[in-house]
């Protein structure tokens, strides 16, 4: 069942980047979409995937770890807690299909 959610977090873009570099450039198996937005004090996520299995098992293999090591590279603890989710409910994701480059 498709999982989506978002959720505020308390960082800027530079942080961002250094915790997205971390991670490495392939997306996690199951996601569809991950759109980033400024928000008054950080940013804001929306994330769209396959299921939410597909998700937590992307955030305990990439995600927390990269974040450990961001936040220990900048002198930051790692927060016990996780900025809640507010889950979704998905009536439809329409994205265009990959264009062909080199036809």
């Amino acid at each position: 069942m498709t999982y989506a959610w978002t959720q505020d977090v308390p960082i800027d873009m530079a942080v961002y980047e250094r915790i997205r570099a971390q991670m490495g450039p392939e997306a996690g198996e199951g996601m569809i979409l991950h759109v980033v937005t400024r928000i008054p004090g950080g940013l804001r996520y929306l994330d769209v995937w396959e299921s939410q299995e597909a998700c937590d098992r992307f955030f305990e293999e990439r995600v927390h770890p990269a974040l450990g090591a961001v936040f220990a590279q900048m002198g930051i603890p790692f927060p016990e807690v996780e900025p809640p989710r507010t889950p979704l409910e998905v009536t439809d994701v329409w994205m265009p299909a990959p264009a062909r480059v080199g036809s």
